[in-house]
């Protein structure tokens, strides 16, 4: 479902995929070639929540933020995910069930470990592996990371025409 809300409506660009079963609502920007898969939340009632291109956000993950927050171009968030951050670099990665709190940063070519809860106004340093709980900083990724995540935004990228295809039936 996608909704306008206090005059400011979704503005998902015309390749993107928002599924049916997904909720965006406010000031939203998705672009170019994301996905928006089934069970997501994406509230921007309290500031701007801009998506970059070819970027997911996967089933059932929530996204809100206090103010404006940045998702850059070619980032997964996983299945489950909740996500209150401020800044998402590109070509990053947070896996299924982490959680991102108010103010948190993420640098480029990150990799925040399923299930990790990252506190608020954590910054997150460019080619960080963020694991635990609390979500710490314990390494910087490889190419063996940099290629998961190049994998996972591109099966994204691809499956998303196959969808848009089908339609949604009424």
């Amino acid at each position: 479902m996608i909704r306008s809300l206090g005059g400011k409506t979704p503005n998902i660009h015309e390749t993107a995929f928002v599924s049916e079963f997904a909720y965006v609502i406010g000031d939203v920007e998705i672009g170019a070639q994301s996905s928006v898969w089934p069970g997501a939340v994406i509230r921007a009632d309290s500031g701007k929540i801009i998506i970059g291109a070819r970027s997911n956000v996967q089933d059932n993950s929530a996204m809100h933020a206090d103010a404006d927050a940045w998702i850059g171009d070619d980032v997964t968030i996983g299945h489950g995910v909740v996500c209150h951050a401020r800044k998402i670099g590109n070509n990053s990665l947070i896996g299924n069930g982490a959680v991102l709190n108010d103010g948190v940063e993420v640098g480029q070519w990150c990799l925040v470990a399923a299930g990790s809860v990252v506190p608020e106004n954590t910054q997150i340093p460019d080619r960080a592996i963020v694991r635990g709980v609390p979500g710490k900083v314990i390494g910087e990724i490889l190419d063996r990371h940099a290629d998961l995540i190049r994998h996972a935004g591109d099966f994204y990228v691809n499956r998303t025409p196959l969808y848009k295809a089908e339609g949604n039936l009424e």
